[in-house]
């Protein structure tokens, strides 16, 4: 697949994963307070948590989630016990000093705090200084005991899955946001997941859309180890709480930026909103930024004998089919109907109207940059079956396998279910995101009896038999195998491999 910008390929710093390494002092040391200071911590930590229940379970009760009725004077004490409260769990749990630097506007100036990175739960420490409100997943309410405490910080609460709940989300960050200051400051992490603090990704366009004034805040943990990055291949809750809880302290930075008052360009354009003050935001942290989002994670997590091996094409890719809408509500069963529609064409090469017809879809600037993504040959014309090969990579990127089952479904032929060798590169090239790969060497593994064609049966048993398959047995341009060996000569003048 040709690509036409540097998006991030397996070599670069995944925001997505997190890998903790430990010297022998530091796992001595994490030994001893595990049988120390954590059981105590956690005990404190705990009790606070549920001495706070009460007091929120209390303030929520008979309150509308719509309207704003008069804080009354018992309310107004429940909101100090539970700051009260709240700071004293965080500095059980090794927060005993939080650094804040500028100054908080106040929801009359500013109605949205935009807050990153978002790496870690402990990213509630300034919403409990605060008690703004929060955009969060609808599943957060049915937490024990937290979810009652998120309850009462009157959140936005989002569906994730569901479009028809992000429309309803948006609509009400903009009633809120343009209420004169009447509800409480929405304070939102518009990355919109937790990523390990390597570099920003792309903001959601949801704190931005009503186009009001937003004051940008930046967190810093800057302890010697991260124990606190959570994000979605790592360590998991649990561990992250174990292990921060046995550092000695935890240190954490809270610094408000100058309020960000939106252009008139910037009002009728969000993306544009959101990624300025990303850019500002980034600069204050001094990180790079990453042209990565939420979607992006699975496709740069792949996993299995097939899994993506460089991600920038594919994830360039996926951008566009989403900025064309091609890939909301999408199952299973549409790219089955694709696939059988791409089949009938014989490999029949399409022009950009052929293929916008073939979507359905109008010519556009974007649609024409997915059309060139797989005009290998440079002359206007395009394989569509390799269009669905991609997509359906991208709509699934955990399921290769069935991703290669469909890719099989449209290249064998009818008499023998055989695909040629040809054909087997050109999906391994999309599968994988590379180029120029060559199966002699699969091939020749296989001891295949009729070489240059195959079956999906065939290769999948292989498969399950050699798990390492892209790193042991394939070869394409820049596998990492042609780095790890050097030749030299040797005594008889022959060369040999190290």
């Amino acid at each position: 697949m040709n690509s036409s910008s540097s998006r991030p390929s397996r070599v670069f710093n995944n925001p997505f994963v997190h890998n903790l390494k430990f010297t022998m002092g530091e796992k001595i040391k994490i030994g001893l307070m595990s049988v120390t200071v954590f059981p105590v911590r956690l005990l404190l930590v705990s009790f606070l948590m549920l001495l706070a229940w009460p007091f929120a379970f209390t303030a929520s009760l008979g309150r509308s989630d719509f309207v704003l009725e008069p804080q009354s004077w018992w309310r107004r004490f429940v909101d100090l016990c539970l700051r009260v409260i709240m700071r004293a769990m965080w500095f059980c749990g090794g927060f005993h000093w939080i650094k804040v630097k500028g100054e908080r506007a106040p929801p009359s100036e500013v109605p949205i705090i935009t807050v990153a990175p978002h790496s870690t739960y402990f990213d509630a420490i300034p919403v409990t200084m605060t008690m703004c409100s929060i955009v969060t997943k609808l599943e957060s309410r049915s937490i024990p005991v937290w979810g009652t405490l998120i309850s009462y910080i009157r959140p936005v609460f989002v569906f994730r899955s569901d479009q028809e709940s992000r429309r309803k989300t948006v609509e009400e960050i903009k009633r809120r946001a343009r209420s004169g200051g009447e509800w409480p400051q929405i304070m939102i992490f518009p990355e919109g997941t937790c990523t390990n603090r390597s570099g920003l990704i792309l903001f959601k366009a949801g704190a931005f859309i009503p186009g009001l004034p937003v004051q940008p805040v930046v967190l810093r943990y800057p302890n010697k180890l991260d124990t606190v990055s959570w994000t979605w291949q790592g360590p998991g809750a649990f561990k992250i709480l174990w292990l921060t809880l046995c550092q000695p302290h935890n240190s954490m930075e809270i610094e408000y930026l100058p309020i960000y008052t939106p252009s008139k360009e910037e009002k009728e354009n969000p993306a544009l909103f959101a990624n300025n003050v990303r850019k500002l935001m980034a600069k204050a942290l001094d990180l790079p930024l990453t042209d990565l989002s939420f979607d992006d994670r699975e496709i740069s997590l792949s996993q299995g004998p097939l899994r993506i091996f460089d991600c920038s094409s594919l994830l360039e890719f996926n951008q566009l089919v989403c900025r064309l809408g091609l890939r909301a509500g999408m199952r299973d069963k549409d790219l089955e109907e694709q696939a059988r529609r791409a089949r009938k064409l014989q490999g029949e090469r399409l022009s950009v109207d052929d293929f916008a017809q073939f979507l359905n879809q109008p010519v556009t600037d974007t649609l024409t940059q997915v059309h060139s993504l797989f005009d290998q040959r440079g002359d206007g014309q395009i394989d569509v079956r390799l269009y669905v090969i991609a997509l359906s990579t991208v709509h699934r990127p955990l399921e290769s396998m069935e991703s290669l089952r469909l890719a099989f479904k449209m290249y064998e032929s009818e008499e023998d279910r055989y695909v040629l060798e040809e054909d087997l590169a050109a999906i391994l090239e999309i599968m994988l995101g590379v180029k120029e790969v060559e199966l002699s060497g699969l091939f020749l593994v296989m001891d295949q009896p009729d070489a240059e064609k195959i079956t999906y049966d065939e290769l999948h048993r292989f498969i399950e038999q050699h798990p390492r398959l892209v790193q042991d047995v394939l070869d394409f341009k820049n596998h990492p195998r042609k780095h790890c060996c050097v030749r030299r000569p040797s005594r008889n003048g022959e060369n040999k491999d190290d």
